[in-house]
């Protein structure tokens, strides 16, 4: 599995740049990038914590969480129960998916990723309590590193885009003009977040 910068991120920079709408955000931040921990699971718990909840506040109960559990596997979850680990922050029905998860470690990584398209990606993962739509495509960007997701359940990507596309008023306005960023949406996505946090976003 692809870990560190993306193979085809400079493709992206190069592609996103000539963008009228996006470019100058890409040149701001043209130092950094999208990096792969090449960690599925570690990456569904780091999503799941997420969850509808601010980077800062997220990035704390992470450190909670990581701090109880170690280091982030199936096995060392595996030794907590669920009330255990919502002693970190994190709501009672977050920690039984990640628990649930855990205890389901081997079908939840058993799928061959490379040979799979998004959307069978997304068919597998979604299958799994607790992993919904959202869920499935952060794990698709940050530990698959694939490169054309954007994700419009994602209210930051959604502000992002208004942002920077005032007329753009609906969920629907706001995908139809994510798709003058593709094939490099994953890469548009990043730059979008980056935008409006004070730290890269990490899942």
């Amino acid at each position: 599995m692809i870990t560190g910068k993306p193979d085809w991120w400079d493709n992206a920079v190069v592609f996103l740049l000539k963008d009228e709408v996006l470019g100058p955000v890409v040149e701001k931040y043209d130092s950094e990038h999208l990096t792969g921990k090449g960690d599925i699971f570690a990456t569904f718990v780091r999503s799941v914590v997420g969850q509808q909840i601010s980077v800062i506040a997220a990035d704390s109960i992470w450190g909670r969480l990581s701090e109880l559990v170690g280091e982030m596997t199936p096995e060392n979850v595996c030794k907590f129960s669920p009330e255990e680990l919502a002693t970190s922050g994190i709501t009672r029905p977050k920690s039984q998916y990640i628990h649930g998860i855990a205890t389901n470690s081997t079908d939840f990584l058993s799928a061959e990723w490379d040979k799979l398209s998004d959307i069978e990606i997304n068919k597998h993962l979604t299958k799994f309590r607790g992993i919904g739509p959202w869920t499935s495509e952060m794990i698709m960007i940050f530990a698959l590193l694939r490169p054309d997701i954007f994700s419009i359940g994602d209210i930051g990507l959604i502000k992002g885009v208004q942002l920077l596309v005032p007329e753009a008023v609906s969920k629907e306005d706001v995908l139809e003009i994510s798709k003058r960023w593709a094939p490099y949406r994953t890469a548009a996505s990043w730059y979008l977040w980056r935008m409006l946090d004070p730290v890269p976003v990490e899942y």
